[in-house]
């Protein structure tokens, strides 16, 4: 069966994800608020959600209407013909987001879309969704009085690749870590060096790139409980994916913190992740590093004195890595702060610059690459 599906991405990132999407096989995905669209099948959906490092979520798309009353939403979702998607005892989870629209308020647009969906369903069952099974989270997106109604494949966002159990101070996404990898100039025969590794996110997500290691391997996926699907195929993708792991003989990854519980957890996400024996983690003072390798690629997410530190700390910390930066010969460094005036602390000025999310929090991720020093 042919579906309309649909990824969402962290803005600044959809580049990335769609990049992701080719080397999937999906060439006509154009972006558009947020989200990556495109037709595929039940494979589709099992290869989106298992291999793709930067997208938050895989959804389907079930309809896409214009409505300017409550009325109008619930004759749009009851048109839908459920049955096709849900089982009699699906558990039915509608979360509404509502932005630039006659419905602003979300949460009658959830009542409205729930009662509409389960009326239609006991039209065909005789009756209400007992929701004892299965989850099925469905999002209704109010943009501008256009009405889309997606069923999300995914359940808990695919940040989740199952080994940040624990986490730190100031945790950054998985998705976004994998995006900062994957829009710096490393490759597995460069060293990289996270010189503010936290809890190792980025060290991590490095290492699963270099050994090809898909990012849902280890985690589950709602689709895989849902009864009027064939996902039967799916242990056949994972074992074929298992296959093509492989390992970086001379791979350098490292992460320095100079807080040991950090380093800690560190550890124990690498070891959970399977990549602990490829990465070095060890409680350090940035200000200490030096390395005689050549052509090696620094991406680290500093403090930004949101939380966690002064302005004067800040200010001295930057100053005190752009020291430390320019005793590195043939490096590169790849920053990620929400400091404004970065580049003026920092004391050069970057070569490329980009905008992106950590989380809610607006910052620039900073590019400043070796033959330019």
């Amino acid at each position: 069966m042919l579906f309309d599906i649909s990824v969402s991405a962290a803005s600044g990132i959809e580049a990335v994800t769609k990049r992701e999407l080719n080397k999937l096989g999906i060439e006509d995905a154009p972006a558009k608020n947020g989200r990556i669209s495109f037709r595929g099948d039940e494979k589709t959906v099992a290869l989106c959600n298992l291999y793709l490092r930067t997208a938050n979520r895989v959804y389907i798309t079930v309809a896409n209407f214009h409505a300017v009353t409550f009325d109008e939403l619930y004759d749009g979702v009851y048109s839908v013909e459920w049955q096709d998607y849900l089982p009699a005892d699906a558990k039915i989870i509608v979360s509404a987001k509502c932005n630039s629209s006659a419905l602003m308020a979300y949460s009658s647009c959830q009542s409205v879309a729930k009662k509409a969906i389960c009326q239609k369903t006991c039209l065909k069952y005789g009756v209400f969704p007992s929701e004892t099974g299965s989850r099925y989270k469905i999002e209704v997106s109010v943009l501008k009085n256009v009405i889309t109604v997606s069923l999300d494949t995914s359940g808990e966002g695919l940040h989740r690749r199952g080994y940040r159990g624990l986490v730190g101070d100031a945790p950054l996404k998985e998705t976004v870590a994998a995006a900062l990898v994957e829009l710096s100039v490393w490759n597995p025969e460069r060293p990289l060096v996270d010189l503010f590794c936290g809890s190792g996110t980025i060290p991590i997500e490095a290492a699963l790139i270099a050994t090809n290691t898909p990012p849902g391997i280890h985690r589950d996926f709602d689709f895989l409980h849902w009864q009027n699907f064939d996902f039967s195929f799916y242990e056949e993708i994972k074992e074929k994916a298992y296959a093509e792991i492989h390992r970086e003989k001379d791979l350098y990854v490292s992460g320095f913190d100079i807080d040991e519980k950090q380093i800690s957890l560190a550890r124990k996400h690498a070891e959970l992740a399977g990549v602990a024996d490829i990465i070095y983690f060890q409680r350090a003072d940035m200000r200490d590093f030096s390395n005689k390798r050549k052509r090696g690629v620094i991406i680290s997410n500093p403090p930004y004195g949101e939380r966690l530190m002064t302005r004067k700390q800040i200010v001295s910390l930057y100053e005190d890595l752009s020291s430390v930066y320019s005793r590195l010969e043939d490096w590169c460094i790849y920053i990620l702060t929400s400091v404004e005036d970065f580049e003026r602390i920092f004391g050069k000025k970057a070569d490329k610059t980009r905008k992106l999310y950590n989380g809610k929090l607006e910052c620039r991720y900073y590019t400043y690459l070796a033959d330019k020093k």
